[in-house]
């Protein structure tokens, strides 16, 4: 016996409507042709896969986010990916194996075992884009100016971009000569800013009045491009590797300064965003209507290597379905519905055919059918004039086009 409420689905899984299907799928179709007039080959991962490549290079979050099943052919793990990241990386190194740079995109869904705190959803259509055999500066600029495009296309305004560099945190750490439960409670700490707590959890590390002062500092390194000069006196211990993270930083300031001088830009050196997964610069995206990231991305060198070539890489992602939702355009509902009527006609049949072919949307009435013209949407009629078809403007039957 059929529940009463079959109809119901589980919490944080959704369905979308024509509309907002039809505008979700507008709006995919048109970053994918940016993202290939780019040079970004689109790639599709499947949605199923093997748990270890699902979660190669990932942070403990990604495993908790990941559904598991047992494979019934193999008797092996497998997951339903919450990331399709790692999966691109694999195509790059196993499957493609060339030296030169290679560009790469996609757009799917992955699903989450959790929703997000404020989206609830656990079915996001992840889009994004991924460089790889490129270490330099240049490909970490390129991915950003990408990202920065395809919120342009999005329609989405008022954006405010934040950069970090996990680089200098890991540095840091070692120079600090922490322990790995060290590191780690020090990192839990820092995502959450609890300033009182940081300073006597590195109190008890005896680190030295140097690093307690620096890590106790670090949280306050954020802010406009000023922020940057700061942290080299503050950041100033000889360390070769934090002195090129924040030359890359000033680099990367001065592109945005030139390319995009409405662009709000800040930085953030305690953001430790992806901190088990990405080796260099991190960004995020932000909108004032919404209190997390829109996109983000960052640098994650080496993830290759799992599958038999480690190569730089560098990418961002998004939720596509966010950024459909905050589209602040207007979805053009006035394209042109043709409806035709049920008709044995060879005539009618070739004019259908034709405009179909030109890109026009028609609907064929069905024998016997409840609805006409209004009730399925259409703005316009096939009607016969003489021997040709005529469409006709349901709001001003004056005017007509003929097909022969």
């Amino acid at each position: 016996m059929q529940k009463k409420d079959s109809w119901l689905l589980p919490e944080g899984i959704s369905e979308v409507l024509p509309e907002q299907a039809a505008h979700l799928e507008s709006l995919r179709r048109n970053l994918l042709d940016t993202f290939d007039r780019w040079g970004y080959q689109l790639v599709i991962p499947p949605f199923v896969d093997f748990l270890d490549s699902l979660l190669t290079g990932s942070a403990h979050d990604l495993d908790l986010q990941t559904f598991k099943l047992t494979d019934q052919l193999s008797g092996e793990l497998l997951g339903v990916r919450a990331d399709m990241t790692p999966q691109v990386a694999r195509m790059d190194a196993h499957n493609l194996k060339h030296e030169w740079p290679t560009r790469l995109c996609y757009a799917g869904t992955v699903l989450h075992t959790l929703g997000d705190p404020l989206e609830k959803t656990r079915c996001p259509m992840q889009i994004g884009a991924e460089l790889y055999g490129h270490a330099g500066i240049a490909s970490d600029y390129e991915v950003i100016q990408l990202m920065l495009e395809m919120l342009a296309i999005s329609g989405i305004q008022n954006v405010h971009l934040d950069l970090g560099h996990v680089g200098i945190y890991r540095a840091l750490v070692e120079q600090a000569g922490l322990d790995a439960q060290q590191e780690a409670e020090l990192f839990e700490v820092l995502q959450r800013k609890a300033r009182t707590e940081l300073a006597e959890l590195v109190e008890q590390f005896a680190i030295g009045d140097n690093f307690e002062t620096i890590f106790n500092t670090l949280p306050k390194l954020n802010g406009g491009v000023d922020i940057l000069a700061d942290a080299e006196k503050i950041l100033d211990i000889g360390n070769e590797d934090i002195q090129n993270a924040l030359r890359d930083l000033n680099t990367i300031a001065e592109k945005l300064r030139r390319d995009y001088p409405a662009l709000n830009v800040s930085f953030d050196l305690a953001e430790l965003r992806g901190y088990h997964y990405h080796t260099g610069m991190v960004f995020a995206a932000f909108v004032p209507t919404i209190g997390r990231e829109i996109a983000r991305g960052g640098r994650y060198d080496n993830i290759g290597a799992v599958f038999g070539r480690a190569r730089p890489a560098t990418g961002f992602s998004a939720d596509l379905k966010v950024l459909a939702g905050l589209f602040e355009g207007e979805i053009d509902s006035n394209a042109q519905t043709v409806f035709a009527p049920a008709l044995e006609d060879v005539d009618l049949s070739r004019t259908v055919r034709d405009l179909r072919a030109q890109g026009q949307r028609v609907i064929q009435q069905l024998p016997g059918q409840q609805g006409g013209p209004d009730q399925l949407g259409c703005n316009a009629v096939l009607e016969k004039q003489d021997t040709q078809w005529l469409v006709r403007p349901l709001a001003s039957r004056s005017s007509a086009k003929a097909f022969n």
